[in-house]
């Protein structure tokens, strides 16, 4: 599996280390251009290199990873989605008093589905901060949790052997509208470190 990010922040520098670690190749690419990341793609492990976002979309899973309101931008710059996997960490916040923003009946990630069609879209990476998803998985003789949703059963599947890979334990939350509403910003997961003991 080849992995692209759109977004070079926090979150995706954590993932790209961990799937790096992992073995995967990945393009990392944001609005600033490759030339702005090839330092940065060079401490993130072997493996890693900068690329344009048109290039990072062709891989098998794209790691979408930009602040709420440049979504629909960004995703509107891609001219088609060939059924890859579109992991979505986004969380709809609203500045700067730090709250969800009302999405009315629709959760962030079925809105990231409508602006992306095409593409199979799990929700990811999102509930932790940063700093906690860039240390190791292993805590207290577990593996720290990764929960995901989606409405499509293969590709939460190979996300879930992505996370696996990657060291995390990984739990399915259901679908983009039941699952994606507890663990997008403001839900029941979100900002939640959980941590999975050997039976």
């Amino acid at each position: 599996m080849k992995i692209g990010t759109i977004g070079a922040g926090n979150i995706a520098q954590a993932f790209v280390r961990h799937a790096a670690q992992a073995g995967f190749e990945v393009v990392v690419s944001s609005k600033s251009g490759p030339a702005a990341l090839t330092d940065l793609a060079a401490t993130l492990g072997q493996g890693v290199r900068a690329g344009t976002v048109e290039e990072a979309v062709q891989a098998d899973l794209v790691l979408l990873s930009v602040p709420w309101d440049a979504v629909a931008n960004v995703l509107e710059q891609v001219p088609s989605w060939k059924n890859q996997i579109l992991v979505d960490t986004t969380n709809a916040i609203h500045f700067p008093d730090f709250q969800p923003l009302d999405l009315g009946a629709k959760t962030s990630s079925e809105i990231v589905a409508e602006q992306a069609p095409g593409a199979r879209v799990v929700k990811g990476f999102n509930t932790l901060a940063a700093a906690l998803l860039a240390a190791s998985p292993s805590e207290s003789g577990g593996q720290r949790v990764v929960v995901v949703s989606g409405d499509d059963a293969a590709a939460k599947a190979d996300v879930l052997a992505l996370i696996s890979k990657m060291g995390f334990a990984g739990l399915d939350l259901g679908g983009l509208s039941t699952g994606g509403r507890l663990q997008q910003f403001g839900g029941a997961f979100s900002g939640v470190n959980l941590v999975k003991l050997p039976a």
